[in-house]
């Protein structure tokens, strides 16, 4: 015979119970950023590359295109949104959400050069993106015609202190990285030259071939097959030390000129990103370059490989702004 169930009072929860109920909700909030890292990547990762397609930052960025998908198990897909001197692509990127799905690959044009010629930027190169690592650099060599009689940096020197004003040199660009490299360069060596400005590499190359600039500043990228086919010659790097992709070329610094400027090439993300996904990101990068596949990729397009970490790309474009900024105010660089 089935009895009635006994009257029975609903009790509150104890204090105790509670108390851990709250303890554990404030747990799980604690734990939910690293919950979200776990999860990351759960779909497809765009890349942005502010430049044309098929120019030295696109090919890098495509090789870590592969790798990072490779190691991150998400396809990582290139866009190419180029523009106003990489401005239209950083400020794309800078405006995305910080959720580690947009990435920018971009030279320090992006986060030095334009910065210290143009006010109107729609990014700041510290304030919107969240660093996450360098992952090589590009020197840039002072290249001559062959008849110019002059072959190292101090008979380069020599040559143009003897007729000041007279000699002429091209850049891919007024206000790119070429240019900035050649102000600085006649600053270190107390020369004086007539700047040319070409709108790219191609068209400044083929006029330095052709003998209607004597010298050019532009990146080992674009001068090593034309310094193999014999139809300019190098007279130095503008790094510290000799690049190992031309080791026969001397650098103004040893040969007693304090110059040291090259063209590098980093990745960043939308500020604010997780510091897991940071984290992940700059350990992958760095992994990525250490491999000699990637390494030898690299140096076949003109790039010297070698990781720094987030906080030294930070470092970098807080130490290369201020020279950036000295350099365009002393050369009357401005935005085109």
């Amino acid at each position: 015979m089935n009895r009635p169930f006994p009257n029975t009072v609903a009790r509150p929860p104890s204090r105790r119970l509670v108390l851990r109920a709250a303890a554990a909700g404030v747990a799980l909030l604690a734990a939910w950023p690293a919950l979200a890292a776990d999860a990351w990547p759960s779909r497809t990762i765009q890349l942005v590359v502010p430049f044309p397609a098929g120019g030295a930052t696109d090919v890098i960025g495509r090789i870590f295109a592969r790798a990072l998908g490779d190691r991150l198990g998400q396809t990582v897909v290139v866009e190419n949104r180029a523009g106003a001197g990489t401005a239209i692509g950083a400020g794309y990127v800078a405006k995305a959400p910080a959720d580690g799905y947009t990435l920018l690959v971009s030279s320090g044009t992006t986060f030095t050069v334009n910065p210290a010629i143009n006010p109107r930027l729609p990014y700041d190169p510290l304030k919107s993106f969240q660093p996450l690592g360098v992952v090589g650099a590009t020197p840039l060599i002072l290249l001559a015609h062959p008849a110019v009689k002059a072959n190292s940096p101090k008979s380069f020197a020599a040559l143009v202190k003897s007729a000041p004003g007279k000699f002429s040199w091209a850049s891919y660009g007024s206000g790119t990285t070429a240019h900035f490299a050649g102000e600085l360069l006649q600053r270190a060596t107390g020369t004086s030259m007539v700047h040319v400005p070409y709108k790219g590499s191609a068209p400044a190359m083929s006029d330095l071939m052709a003998g209607h600039v004597e010298f050019s500043v532009d990146t080992l990228t674009a001068a090593i097959p034309q310094l193999k086919a014999g139809k300019v010659k190098a007279i130095g790097v503008t790094t510290a030390r000799r690049s190992p992709l031309l080791p026969e070329v001397p650098s103004f610094q040893e040969q007693g000129y304090t110059l040291d400027a090259d063209t590098w090439l980093a990745f960043v993300a939308p500020r604010g990103l997780p510091p897991a996904v940071q984290a992940r990101l700059e350990k992958t990068l760095a992994e990525i370059v250490a491999q000699p596949e990637i390494r030898e990729k690299m140096a076949a397009a003109g790039m010297e490989p070698g990781f720094r970490s987030a906080a030294q790309l930070e470092k970098l474009i807080e130490t290369e702004l201020p020279l950036m900024r000295a350099t365009a105010a002393r050369a009357n660089i401005h935005a085109e």
